[in-house]
């Protein structure tokens, strides 16, 4: 079971975009923690599982190769101010990170309509995950 935290494991434009988003975070003297990039579908389902088959609240919606993270070109995150985590879900700094991942040409989650994740950004090419399971590839 693989979920990694490595941005080595994303395409390498999604891996560019992830970089650029840290570097402009970091030039405002914002730490980020990566939680999670590539995940197989393994971790996919024991993810899914939790709160329905497996302890713990629901934290996805997406089945094994339903979720951006399985085709390497998705990332997970939490921002931190003055070293420590910002996990409360209403707290500004996410919606700044958010917009920081939007300038540099990633789709935030945190303005998804049906299951928003402030932590998750993604860079998708213009494909759709029905594309990505057909096997297109993301230039």
């Amino acid at each position: 079971m693989i979920n990694s935290r490595d941005l080595g494991e994303l395409l390498p434009v999604v891996q560019q975009k992830a970089q650029a988003f840290l570097d402009a975070a970091q030039a405002q003297h914002i730490g980020i923690i990566i939680t999670s990039t590539y995940r197989d579908r393994e971790a996919q389902a024991a993810l899914y599982a939790e709160g329905r088959s497996a302890p713990g609240k629901i934290r996805t919606n997406a089945k094994p190769g339903e979720s951006f993270h399985n085709w390497k070109c998705a990332f997970d995150f939490v921002g931190m101010r003055n070293g420590k985590c910002v996990w409360e879900d209403d707290d500004p700094l996410w919606t700044h990170l958010g917009e920081l991942g939007e300038s540099v040409g990633l789709e935030w989650a945190g303005r998804w309509k049906l299951f928003i994740e402030k932590a998750h950004l993604q860079y998708s090419g213009g494909l759709t995950l029905a594309q990505l399971q057909a096997g297109q590839t993301i230039a």
